[in-house]
């Protein structure tokens, strides 16, 4: 596993806003700070469960997200946001973690 980001969730609106409708939320670039910071801004009704929009979660980069689901509480279904990448999120302990699988051939570095 890599570490990837982590999602800090608001109410507020933030600087570098992007809304991606699609998804029913608002994020930040986490490249644009030294330390992978994307804050997340839910849309009234967006459908993701409590946990992963009231509390901050990991992202990490795995080769095989099927293998590293294993065994794993899913709390969100693997989906793919965007071409090449494939994304699930899991709880651990309380705590939301999401793990992405991610064809740089053809996502490149800007994941």
């Amino acid at each position: 596993m890599k570490f990837n980001h982590i999602g800090i969730p608001t109410t507020s609106q933030f600087d570098g806003e992007i809304p991606l409708p699609e998804l029913s939320m608002t994020v930040s670039d986490h490249k644009d700070n030294p330390f992978g910071i994307q804050w997340q801004r839910y849309d009234p009704g967006a459908p993701y469960p409590e946990l992963v929009k009231t509390v901050p979660h990991v992202a990490f980069e795995v080769e095989n997200l099927a293998a590293a689901l294993e065994g794993q509480k899913v709390i969100i279904e693997p989906n793919s946001p965007t071409p090449g990448l494939v994304v699930a999120f899991i709880e651990v302990r309380g705590a939301p973690v999401e793990l992405m699988e991610i064809d740089r051939s053809i996502c490149g570095e800007d994941i």
